[in-house]
């Protein structure tokens, strides 16, 4: 017999292919290479080569018995990791909690504008002084060669003495030749940062810290002190976030399907986050303050602190719109270091994403802002999260991995012993009840920062409006008319909100009932005068508008209801000395136009400003001393249990943008629904009440936050098989079900058919979310899915449309 020979065991690596296959494979890694987990490499793929993330790495004993001799790494593509081990920790309970696949969680940690080889950092020629000469090669300069001299004079006083070619004169480059012949100086190549920010036209003028209140100095000291036991105690145990990740749950990675088992790893990423008590200062923070009570100072001042104990913060806000003044606030406080400011947002361009990601990866930017992707910055040495409007929904991803800002924000801090501030006007339920619980520390700010009290909300009823004024589409109350006359009077100014754009929502035929609808989603067209178009806001279709019904040939086809557009067009006749403006998706079109707006809302050139969400929170204007919300029911009669507390939210934030100066402030809301709990709270800016009321109801009929929610989704182009397959999986779903778990019905989802697919959709509620997720996922594992159905699990769904 032939003597097999042995293979040597050498340490594997894990690892992620990129790509949408999810291929994971493991490689012996050559000696000499510093692999680690997190790191990108490259390595041989059938007959071509890859890129991919190491998920693991494997010591020698692992590969032992393998029987075989793994291919070997080729490369680091990047010498560092660019996951650090608690991202890449994190990565893998997201993976888990939401269902989601790894790899679709690893391209959302490593941006493409990182992951890919296609960018790189920019640079440009710059020129060093490399040996001053004495005081006679200086004379010669002068008299033989006066524009040698003139560059040696600029570099000798330039900082590092280092100036960029261009920045010498367009007919520098000979004589800078001459002076690098003869040693004097040298051309490097000089990384240039692409600035997001960088074509901001206002300069930003240095602020100090303000004097703070009692109870914004409070905050600030329980702040403190919780991120003085972040530093001393990283990894702490803290409390379950919200509505989402509950962290006394296993987070050991699962392997998919047809997967090879882990690999004994000597450096495995995704270990169990171990369960245990907070105390009360290591608990996320959650920061109720009303609206103009000054959380902004405080995040400031609680920033400057961490800042000097050594640390990082990390800053995400709701939208990408409310960026801008957000990194203008920071960077005027922080003058001194604006350039360690650094902004994280998908509307970033590619080489301006790369540039910010590496920036902060490097430890070159202090201070991370953006919108929810930034939860994932790679900052080092994390001291604090701050998550301002803790209670929208923007910060849930609606694809794939289905995650929620806040709730990953509440586990990254717990995973870098990070303190997280939750601060917002208008708390959400599942955050409220948090700190019922003693989950959370509650901190509150009950008075306004300047003084002033709180708005006078005035509730006009719309049906008795219409019998006055007989007309069915009316949307200007008497009571606001004359309001806003008094305003413009006064030389003050006016904010006007309504949630939906376009000039009418429909057009309808009143002779045979047809309305004109997209024929891609179940939801009619709306009229937008601007583009003379009919427009789908779901998938964006556009048509010309017809001059007769489709149907019956009538050519008294009318439009129905108003949006933004026609609330413009007849202020601007009822108002014609008023300078009027819209804020709303059409109107922003071009680059920096919110920005150009709002800089000349801030600086009077308007009178009136009308719009949409965009114009609800986080905007301060002290000469705005009317706020009226056009329709408040727009919302509040939708099939959604959530319904009710985001109509108070809303209404809330917006009234909030009333009376923040000197000057006293009024809202008036109309609405059709006077009674409506929402509004009745809102009016009396009454979110205890509100709470209470909505908290007992929840708990009656099983609602979030005293169970988690789930909602599975089917879709097709064709609409019996996503029907056909939701039913299956329904079925299936009811074998072995664990106990406490609901199954809901499978019914047509609210929005029925939406981008041409029909969706059907089924609920799922219980105790634990990794016991719904794990159920679902062995179901969908077993279940071959016909290709033109796409079926969709979202944990803690906050949509239901």
């Amino acid at each position: 017999m032939f003597d097999v020979p042995k293979i040597a065991p050498m340490p594997a690596a894990r690892v992620l292919i990129d790509g949408p296959s999810e291929l994971v494979f493991d490689y012996a890694i050559p000696d000499g290479l510093p692999v680690q987990p997190g790191c990108r490499v490259r390595v041989p793929l059938r007959n071509k080569n890859a890129t991919g993330t190491v998920l693991a790495v494997a010591s020698d004993d692992a590969t032992a018995d393998l029987g075989f001799a793994l291919r070997p790494l080729h490369s680091l593509t990047d010498p560092e990791p660019l996951i650090t081990p608690k991202l890449l920790e994190l990565a893998h309970w997201i993976a888990n909690y939401y269902g989601a696949s790894i790899e679709s969680v690893i391209r959302v940690l490593v941006p493409e504008a990182v992951r890919t080889e296609d960018n790189s950092a920019k640079t440009r020629k710059a020129v060093v002084l490399e040996s001053p000469p004495d005081e006679e090669t200086l004379a010669q300069l002068a008299k033989r060669a006066p524009k040698q001299h003139t560059i040696i004079t600029l570099l000798t006083h330039a900082p590092e003495h280092k100036l960029p070619l261009t920045d010498l004169g367009t007919a520098a480059g000979t004589s800078v030749k001459s002076l690098e012949k003869k040693g004097l100086v040298k051309l490097i190549d000089q990384e240039v940062r692409r600035d997001p920010e960088a074509d901001g036209t206002d300069e930003i003028l240095p602020t100090t810290d303000l004097k703070l209140s009692d109870e914004q100095q409070a905050a600030l000291t329980a702040i403190l002190a919780s991120s003085e036991v972040g530093t001393t105690a990283p990894g702490r145990p803290p409390a379950e976030p919200e509505n989402g990740p509950r962290i006394s749950e296993s987070a050991s990675p699962t392997p998919a399907k047809g997967r090879t088992p882990p690999l004994p790893t000597s450096h495995a990423a995704g270990t169990p986050i171990k369960s245990g008590l907070a105390t009360a200062a290591q608990r996320p923070i959650l920061l109720h303050g009303v609206t103009g009570s000054g959380k902004t100072e405080v995040y400031l001042q609680a920033a400057r602190k961490v800042l000097e104990s050594g640390r990082t913060v990390l800053v995400l806000v709701p939208e990408i719109s409310l960026t801008p003044q957000t990194v203008r606030r920071f960077r005027a406080r922080f003058a001194d270091i604006q350039d360690q400011v650094a902004v994280l947002h998908s509307n970033l361009s590619q080489g301006e994403r790369f540039d910010e990601w590496h920036r902060i990866r490097k430890g070159k930017a202090r201070i991370v802002i953006g919108a929810r992707s930034a939860v994932f910055a790679p900052l080092p040495d994390l001291g604090l999260i701050l998550v301002d409007e803790e209670h929208e929904n923007s910060y849930k991803q609606d694809q794939i991995p289905r995650y929620h800002g806040r709730d990953v924000a509440v586990l990254r801090g717990h995973l870098e012993g990070a303190t997280v501030v939750l601060g917002t006007a208008t708390p959400s339920l599942e955050s409220w009840q948090n700190t019922i619980d003693g989950k959370y520390q509650l901190l509150r700010l009950t008075q306004r920062a300047d003084g002033q009290s709180l708005p006078l909300i005035r509730v006009i009823d719309m049906r008795l409006e219409s019998k006055k004024q007989k007309s069915k589409d009316t949307f200007l109350s008497e009571r606001l008319r004359s309001a806003i006359t008094d305003r413009l009077e006064k030389n003050e100014q006016t904010i006007l909100f309504l949630n939906r754009r376009g000039f009418a929502r429909s057009l309808q035929c009143p002779a045979c009932g047809h309305v004109c609808q997209c024929p891609h989603c179940a939801l009619a067209l709306t009229y937008h005068r601007t583009d003379d178009r009919l427009i789908c806001h779901i998938c964006g279709h556009q048509a010309v508008v017809p001059r007769k019904c489709p149907e019956c040939r009538d050519p008294a086809i009318v439009l129905q209801g108003f949006g933004t557009q026609k609330v413009e067009d007849v202020f601007r006749k009822v108002f014609p000395a008023a300078r009027i403006a819209r804020i709303d998706a059409d109107a922003l079109r071009k680059k920096n136009a919110l920005r150009d707006l709002l800089n000349a809302f801030r600086a009077r050139k308007i009178d009136v400003l009308i719009g949409t969400q965009m114009i609800a929170k986080g905007l301060h204007f002290p000469n705005v001393t009317l706020v009226g919300i056009l329709n408040a029911d727009i919302g509040l009669h939708v099939p959604d249990f959530r319904a009710g507390e985001r109509v108070f939210q809303l209404l809330t934030q917006v009234a909030g943008r009333a009376g923040r100066g000197s000057l006293e402030g009024e809202v008036i809301v109309q609405t059709f629904t006077p009674h409506s709990p929402s509004i009745q709270f809102a009016r009396h800016h009454d979110f205890d009440g509100f709470a209470e009321q909505e908290l007992e109801m929840r708990r009656q009929f099983y609602f979030p936050p005293f169970t988690r929610c789930a909602v599975l989704t089917s879709r097709s182009t064709h609409e019996r098989r996503a029907e056909f397959t939701l039913e299956t999986l329904h079925r299936r779903l009811k074998e072995d079900l664990p106990p406490g778990i609901e199954l809901g019905e499978p019914l047509p989802s609210p929005l029925v058919k939406a981008h041409g697919q029909f969706r059907f959709q089924l609920m799922l509620r219980g105790p634990k979310a990794r016991t719904l997720t794990k159920h679902v996922q062995q179901v969908l594992a077993k279940t071959s899915l016909p290709e033109d159905v796409t079926v969709v699990f979202d944990m803690d769904a906050l949509s239901f449309t």
